[in-house]
């Protein structure tokens, strides 16, 4: 059996409804107003708190996966300092600040999964039972998200991408990544009133 069978075995049971959690995706000082800011990613602000708001209410799991890295790290290369452990950077930003029952999953690269507790961290809702979809939020569409996405599916999650509740640097590099995760990961793509709506819907059956 592969990794990805076992995943499904564990986490899914045949009829039962779906047990939702979501990831919050490096929304972080430097990324929304420092170094690396984009005004696209300003933009999501207002749904992803509208979701919080409301997965915290249906007492869904969340968990801001976000990056806290180290100078030497591969992604610095790249991009250069940003998110560096310690500073006000790699801070969650002020208006979607985690609460007490949020969990904080730092990561040093692109997947919220690599060498991160994350996994770990998913089997320990529900009751040991685990999540069975995960809805993704955050940015950047193109980068962390299509990475973490990516993990998910591999381990067998359902994959939720809240569509407006995502973004990237330019709108081509986020329709691109959302077609390619919907096409290769079958990643279902909803804008965050829809999301709220079936999961409405599934409580009341």
């Amino acid at each position: 059996m592969n990794k990805k069978s076992q995943a499904v075995s564990k986490n899914k049971d045949h009829g039962a409804s779906p047990r939702y959690t979501i990831l919050v995706m490096d929304m972080l000082n430097d990324f929304i107003y420092g170094r690396l800011k984009s005004v696209r990613a300003r933009k999501i602000i207002p749904k992803i708190k509208y979701l919080l708001d409301f997965a915290r209410r249906k007492n869904i799991p969340i968990f801001y996966c976000n990056d806290e890295h180290l100078l030497s790290d591969p992604e610095i290369r790249v991009w250069g300092a940003h998110a560096i452990k310690g500073t006000n950077g790699a801070d969650v930003i002020q208006d979607i600040k985690p609460t007490y029952n949020d969990l904080m999953i730092p990561k040093r690269g692109y997947s919220a999964f690599d060498k991160s507790r994350l996994e770990k961290a998913l089997e320990s809702t529900y009751n040991g039972k685990g999540p069975t979809t995960i809805i993704m939020t955050g940015i950047h569409t193109h980068i962390c998200i299509k990475h973490s996405t990516y993990d998910a599916f591999t381990r067998g999650y359902d994959i939720i991408i809240a569509e407006d509740g995502v973004n990237a640097f330019t709108k081509n590099d986020h329709i691109f990544a959302l077609e390619y995760m919907k096409a290769n990961y079958g990643a279902r793509i909803q804008k965050i009133s829809e999301i709220i709506r079936d999961i409405n819907q599934q409580s009341i059956l």
